[in-house]
């Protein structure tokens, strides 16, 4: 890990307090504001912007490279500032081309307040790391990534953390893969992510060769890894467990059968508690009250 800016506010410097302080840090996947903000009333202290669940409910598109760097900054910021205080690790893919892109990336999700964002080896018509068919850049070009992004951090003075995904394993096996995230580490990378991991022999042996780098372990229900509790994960030496799918999948499911049910009864079947003014209690509607009366106003005395 590089050295912390001790008087930097910024969500990255306490990021990095969560990972020397505690034991594992778990963060939820959310895929846009509202289920970011059911995250926050839960009490996580670290939230994932998932990319295909941003380019699922933002684009309405599979996760195939169709979001930009302005769409994924975008939606990052805005979920990072529904609370600064708790940080948000964001998906960056693969920078979204040459250096000069990776920099202007670590830049803008710097100033949008994003605490972390993860870069991967995958060539710039990238999927998703649990489908089959990937390719990924050599090691040169993966390495010349991160030397652009911690040469942008140093420019800025952030307390950014850079997060090394490789996409190896599937296409090159466990040595390569370790190998390029070795390199990434040198060149400024502070977490370790092995995309696809399959079994607990190779996850405990990536966080035992790539240690004293915290290792990221990325818990994909259904797909390439085995699902482990967070208990598992730290036995195996896993220091961060983001959950893409954790608001996304229920959510489907949720909304598919209500609206089913309207097809079927014409009628939604929705918990009677769950009231518009319930929905807004989530979003923020006392604090936005509170803004209104601080300042005079009385134009949500009766909501």
């Amino acid at each position: 890990m590089t050295e912390v800016n001790v008087n930097s506010g910024h969500a990255a410097t306490r990021l990095r307090r969560l990972l020397a302080e505690s034991p594992i840090v778990l963060a939820p996947g959310v895929y846009d504001g509202f289920s970011a903000r059911v995250a926050l009333e839960l009490g996580f202290n670290c939230l994932y912007m998932t990319g295909a669940g941003t380019c699922a409910s933002k684009l309405g598109q599979p996760d195939l490279g169709f979001a930009t760097l302005n769409d994924m900054r975008e939606h990052a910021e805005m979920i990072a500032n529904l609370d600064p205080s708790v940080p948000l690790i964001a998906d960056a893919d693969t920078g979204y081309g040459g250096p000069n892109m990776v920099a202007r990336t670590v830049e803008q999700y710097h100033r949008s307040g994003v605490a972390a964002l993860h870069i991967e080896d995958q060539i710039q018509t990238k999927r998703c790391g649990h489908l089959g068919g990937k390719e990924v850049v050599p090691l040169d070009v993966f390495v010349s990534r991160f030397n652009a992004a911690a040469a942008a951090r140093r420019k800025l003075g952030s307390d950014i953390v850079l997060i090394a995904r490789t996409d190896a394993l599937q296409t090159h096996g466990f040595e390569d893969a370790v190998k390029r995230l070795k390199a990434a580490v040198q060149a400024g990378a502070d977490v370790a992510f092995l995309e696809g991991v399959t079994t607990k022999e190779e996850a405990g042996e990536a966080c035992r060769l790539l240690s004293p780098t915290p290792v990221l372990l990325n818990m994909v229900e259904n797909g390439a890894t085995p699902s482990w509790t967070p208990a598992e994960a730290k036995e195996l030496g896993f220091r961060i467990i983001i959950w893409p799918f954790a608001a996304i999948a229920p959510a489907y499911d949720a909304i598919r059968n209500t609206y089913r049910r309207i097809k079927e009864t014409g009628s939604t079947g929705i918990n009677p508690e769950f009231t518009p003014k319930t929905l807004f209690t989530i979003v923020g509607l006392k604090e936005a009250v509170a803004v209104d009366v601080a300042a005079g106003g009385t134009l949500y005395d009766r909501v």
